[in-house]
């Protein structure tokens, strides 16, 4: 089998990254280096060319994930230009959605990598990332009245508690009440 060309390894790397992201989103980041590889449509011995391990690639794959999430927040301001309180209203009534709780893929890297964090990846520098991440998207949510770290957890508390109990009537009803509480104010 041939080399691969320098622009086709860092296609088949931006490919391994991005699924990664969100298969570690979906399932965790206990998912194997066979079965992330099988998914982006790649070999497992490929992986060993482009990672120098599973941790490297997790450290990747969440600032990837972060990097997305801050996409979305800059996306969302920019069609509410000047209006802070609506674009951030919009991104409340998004994330707490029946669509976002249902699509673990694409969703919050900050509700999806948290119990992965907790359990021991907060000491690599996917923990920073992840840290980091949080922050930002806390002060996002900062307004004159209220404080973006409050809002912030009553956001992934809600879509944690509502991706749990999906399937009952009280998955819904947690989204709606975090919902409620977070944008009467406005």
């Amino acid at each position: 089998m041939g080399r691969v060309s320098q622009a086709q390894a860092q296609e088949n790397r931006r490919r391994v990254v991005e699924t990664a992201s969100r298969l570690f989103r979906e399932q965790g980041t206990h998912v194997s280096v066979a079965d992330l590889m099988k998914e982006a449509g790649l070999t497992h011995g490929g992986f060993y060319k482009q990672f120098a391990s599973k941790e490297a690639l997790i450290d990747e794959a969440t600032a990837h994930a972060f990097a997305e999430l801050a996409q979305r927040r800059t996306a969302g301001s920019e069609r509410y230009a000047g209006q802070r309180e609506a674009a951030q209203r919009a991104l409340i009534e998004a994330y707490l959605s029946v669509e976002h709780r249902d699509d673990l893929a694409d969703g919050c890297p900050a509700a999806a990598l948290a119990t992965d964090m907790a359990r021991g990846l907060s000491a690599q520098e996917a923990g920073r990332v992840y840290s980091e991440g949080v922050s930002d998207f806390a002060e996002s949510l900062t307004t004159e009245h209220e404080d973006g770290i409050t809002r912030l957890c009553t956001m992934v508390g809600a879509l944690v508690l509502s991706r749990a109990t999906k399937g009952s009537p009280l998955s819904e009803e947690i989204l709606t009440a975090a919902r409620a509480a977070l944008t009467e104010a406005d």
